[in-house]
């Protein structure tokens, strides 16, 4: 029957049945060594990359576990700055707070030493303004009785204390004035 298959006729290719066999027995001894050797390297060489391949993959997701936990670290420490940059603008702020209302309480107290300093000069200046004022206006009215009544008056006005006794009355009416004022 092997013979009929290449006595059959195949157009113009006719081929021999000694190469062809030839041929068959070189592929069948080509093909087994190919199984028998070429193949399990070219397994082996296969097997060898995919264990590379996944060890890779094993590294490569420790690798991301290892990034996601440094990662998550980050975060907290970032968490944990912002959080202490907030107290520390709020420390910040209450000191700024205490500092000024201190200022604020150091510049009242001053403002009110130099207002009494302030009165109390005022004061004396008053009194010493008063003082000359009363002596004045006690020569005044003593040479412009003295001109009036047309004799000299002054000596008689000082021995008996005239102008003196004026001028304390009018201290006494202005400062009962006053209280009334402040009662009032």
């Amino acid at each position: 029957m092997a013979m009929n298959f290449l006595a059959l006729d195949v157009g113009p290719l006719k081929p021999e049945p000694a190469p062809l066999v030839l041929g068959a027995v070189l592929f069948f001894i080509t093909f087994a060594l190919m199984a028998k050797v070429l193949l399990p390297r070219i397994n082996k060489v296969l097997v060898e990359r995919e264990k590379a391949t996944e060890g890779r993959f094993d590294e490569a997701e420790e690798t991301r576990a290892e990034a996601a936990r440094v990662h998550a670290e980050y975060q907290e420490l970032l968490a944990e700055a912002r959080h202490e940059a907030a107290r520390l603008r709020q420390e910040a702020t209450e000191q700024g707070t205490a500092i000024v209302a201190e200022l604020r309480a150091e510049g009242q107290r001053q403002r009110e030493e130099i207002i009494s300093a302030g009165h109390a000069v005022i004061d004396a200046e008053r009194a010493v303004a008063e003082a000359e004022l009363r002596e004045q206006v006690g020569v005044l009215a003593t040479e412009l009785a003295g001109r009036i009544v047309g004799e000299d008056v002054a000596q008689s006005a000082r021995d008996n204390g005239t102008v003196d006794r004026f001028m304390e009355e009018l201290r006494t009416a202005q400062a009962s004035d006053a209280a009334r004022e402040a009662r009032g």
